[in-house]
Order: C-alpha cells, then sequence, then structure tokens
C-alpha cells in the first residue's frame, strides 16, 4: 500500500457496492431481463435513453446504455466487467432462481462454491452474455479480520453438492 500511496494512506473507505452502468445491445431485452427476471425496478430514464433500475431505496443499483456494439461472445480480448454479484436471502432463493432460469432458457455458466468467502453461487448471463452472480452465506469477517483458511474451502460444482458438504461455523 505504501508504494502505491507514497506513505499517504487513501482515505476512502467503501461500505458497500453502489451501482454498475454497463452497455448493452438491447435496452428494452435487457431491462426486461431485469425487471421480470432479476427483481428490479425502473426508476428513471435519461435523455440518451438510459435506462436507471433499483433493488431497494438507492435511486439506482444497475444503468444500462445503449451500444452499437453487438452482443458479447465469450473469448472477446480486452478489458471487460467480469461478473456483479449480488446477495440473496438463503440457499432455497438460489435454487428456485436457477429452476426458474433454466426454464426459461437462460444460461446458468456456474454454481456452487468457488473459494474465498465461501458462498453458495449461482452464475446467469444476461442478454448480452455478461456474467451476474446471485449469492448467499458468504463468509462474515470480524474486527480481528481473521478468514477461512483455504484448505476449508471446498468448492464445489453443484448448489447441491454445496450444500451437502457443510463448512466449519467458525474458524
Amino acid at each position: 500500500m505504501d508504494e502505491i500511496s507514497g506513505g499517504d494512506p487513501s482515505p476512502v473507505r467503501v461500505n458497500k457496492l453502489g451501482h454498475l452502468v454497463y452497455e448493452v445491445s438491447d435496452v428494452e431485452k435487457t431491462v426486461k431481463f431485469w425487471t421480470e427476471v432479476m427483481g428490479f425496478s425502473l426508476s428513471d430514464r435519461n435523455h440518451l435513453g438510459m435506462a436507471f433500475l433499483r433493488c431497494g431505496s438507492d435511486h439506482h443499483a444497475i444503468a444500462l446504455a445503449q451500444s452499437k456494439a453487438p452482443r458479447r461472445a465469450s473469448g472477446d480480448a480486452g478489458l471487460r466487467v467480469q461478473h456483479l454479484a449480488m446477495e440473496v436471502d438463503n440457499a432455497d432463493m438460489l435454487f428456485a432462481a436457477r429452476d426458474w432460469l433454466k426454464r426459461h432458457g437462460y444460461t446458468i455458466s456456474f454454481e456452487g462454491r468457488r473459494g474465498p468467502g465461501c458462498n453458495l453461487s449461482l452464475h446467469v448471463l444476461d442478454p448480452d452474455g455478461f456474467d451476474f452472480e446471485l449469492y448467499c452465506y458468504m463468509d462474515q469477517i470480524g474486527k480481528e479480520g481473521r478468514t477461512r483458511p483455504a484448505d476449508q474451502f471446498q468448492r464445489v460444482d453443484s448448489l447441491e453438492e454445496a450444500l451437502a458438504k457443510t463448512l466449519p461455523e467458525s474458524w
């Protein structure tokens, strides 16, 4: 940290995820994804045709901007949004989401548990191929700052296996 700040630490302390703005090939199709599939509400539109969506009391959590670029394909070169993660209440919601998304033809790009944080997760691709994660049961870090040791991660590739392979509650 001192290499970057030159001994002058940043005053920035992020409290929560704010919002994501990203370009899409079809704003209306993507608004439907966020409202009808993910349960967001449309807050506003601006003079450029951007759509602003909310999931809580903040005016917007996601904003969509129209692009002339086509739908992205996996393997595209260059920088990209890797994914945005959003917490849900519990595993039951992940199972219900997975089943609904599959029934409606959405691509599930991952489900299970990967590692650090040990959260159960479900990744879905939006209409433009962007990856969004729904998750629950994220490890919580106490004031002491201690995290779960790597040998407890128990990576698995299904929600069923993640629930079957319970993790120690403390570490």
